[in-house]
């Protein structure tokens, strides 16, 4: 089993409990920017403690969950991981937070292909914005190079203004406004090189 089996089927257990969704983190970079191998594979999702209960009996036929974390993590708003017997492929399924812009960053998910299956994944904006916070909270320079990376992808299709407004609520003006001075001069000496 690949990494692709293993998202199918976590895919088929959200829709068989009613799961809402949204792949992020390193992969949602990948899909919007540059592509870069990742074992990383972050969910965040929005589930009732029913749906949960619902979806530990057909996630452990195949994987190790933990259903005291996982409750733990549903009380407390935080990540807990389902981990596939067989090959050790891991996602961290995170509950979606209640703060305004998360429940933003979550209305504007979109389906897009992740290894021929059609995934609710953040949107780019979402991607570098979150990036750029885990930055602040980390100073991880790998997430501002996937911020970089996702802007010059997606540059002339981005909303600089959802950028700007969210930018400025969650405290994160100065990066956003490197990551953006640096996409601009990465495109323009592309254009000189022409």
């Amino acid at each position: 089993m690949n990494q692709s089996d293993f998202l199918q089927r976590l895919k088929e257990w959200f829709e068989q409990t009613q799961i809402s969704y949204m792949l992020t983190g390193s992969f949602g970079s990948s899909i919007h920017g540059e592509p870069r191998a990742t074992n990383d594979i972050d969910i965040v999702i929005s589930a009732t403690q029913t749906q949960l209960e619902k979806f530990f009996v057909l996630a452990q036929q195949d994987c190790y969950v933990s259903v005291e974390a996982a409750n733990d993590a549903l009380r407390r708003r935080t990540m807990f991981n389902i981990i596939d017997h067989k090959t050790g492929w891991k996602a961290d399924l995170i509950f979606l937070k209640a703060h305004p812009y998360f429940a933003e960053e979550f209305h504007r998910r979109r389906l897009f292909d992740v290894f021929g299956i059609s995934m609710f994944v953040v949107s780019p904006e979402d991607t570098i914005l979150s990036k750029l916070v885990w930055m602040k909270e980390t100073e991880s320079e790998r997430q501002f190079r996937d911020a970089v990376s996702v802007g010059l992808v997606q540059y002339h299709k981005l909303d600089l203004e959802y950028l700007q407004k969210w930018g400025i609520e969650l405290g994160i003006t100065e990066l956003l406004s490197d990551v953006l001075s640096q996409v601009k001069t990465l495109i323009q000496s592309d254009k000189s090189n022409i």
